[in-house]
């Protein structure tokens, strides 16, 4: 937990911190790091910079509460929907997860990249969410968070593709301008994660047989139902 989040115990306080980390994230998303100063920040947030320091001590500070606040919206909407069957909230998880990167496409860019100069703090948080991300994938498949270390090796494998993947994805422009094909759209991409996933899980089975990959549902599928294959469709 960043320091600054013990600034500021008053709901009136913590609306305000919130504000202002609101302001940071947009203020970032088209601006680097060292290009942006706290003068900046406290002009575009319409407050004096004392009260910048008062909430986050430092620059820093600040950059490293709004990547924790981003950190929190992936986590969560990665994490979401836990009363869900296990099969259904790996793709919840998935969806979620190119939901946040589609949407905040430079906070995630910070997530997983380690932000500025690979900020030995920032790569903790990412880190944090790579294990946080594993373990929700876990859970959903196994019914467990804890899972062998192979078998965690091979999801933190996909889960790095699946960062690769996304950078490249959101990086593309998405009507096919400048005679490049047309990118992807999420549902498509979330087909093709999961289908990967599958794949991974099928071979963790094969590894450790205790982790076989999730059982096959009862019924047809639906042509709708693009993400079905990480139920085991082939």
């Amino acid at each position: 937990m960043n320091n600054s989040q013990q600034r500021g115990s008053t709901p009136r306080s913590q609306i305000r911190r919130a504000e202002l980390i609101a302001i940071g994230r947009r203020l970032f998303a088209d601006t680097s790091y060292d290009a942006l100063s706290m003068d900046e920040i406290a002009k575009q947030a319409g407050v004096a910079k004392g009260l910048i320091y008062y909430y986050f001590t430092s620059k820093r500070g600040y950059y490293l509460a709004i990547v924790e606040d981003s950190v929190a919206e992936l986590v969560a909407r990665a994490g979401g929907d836990t009363d869900l069957p296990g099969v259904e909230r790996v793709r919840r998880t998935i969806e979620g997860y190119l939901a946040y990167a589609e949407h905040h496409q430079a906070a995630y860019r910070t997530i997983v990249t380690g932000g500025v100069g690979s900020d030995a703090e920032v790569l903790a948080i990412r880190d944090a969410v790579r294990e946080e991300l594993v373990a929700a994938i876990a859970e959903g498949a196994y019914g467990r968070r804890e899972i062998p270390p192979i078998a965690r090796l091979a999801l933190v494998g996909w889960l790095a593709a699946v960062e690769g993947t996304t950078l490249e994805w959101i990086a593309a422009p998405a009507d096919g301008a400048d005679g490049a094909d047309e990118r992807p759209d999420r549902d498509r991409l979330g087909a093709l994660l999961v289908r990967q996933l599958r794949a991974t899980l099928t071979v963790i089975g094969e590894f450790v047989p205790e982790c076989p990959p999730p059982p096959l549902p009862e019924g047809p599928f639906g042509q709708a139902d693009d993400l079905a294959p990480v139920t085991g469709r082939a």
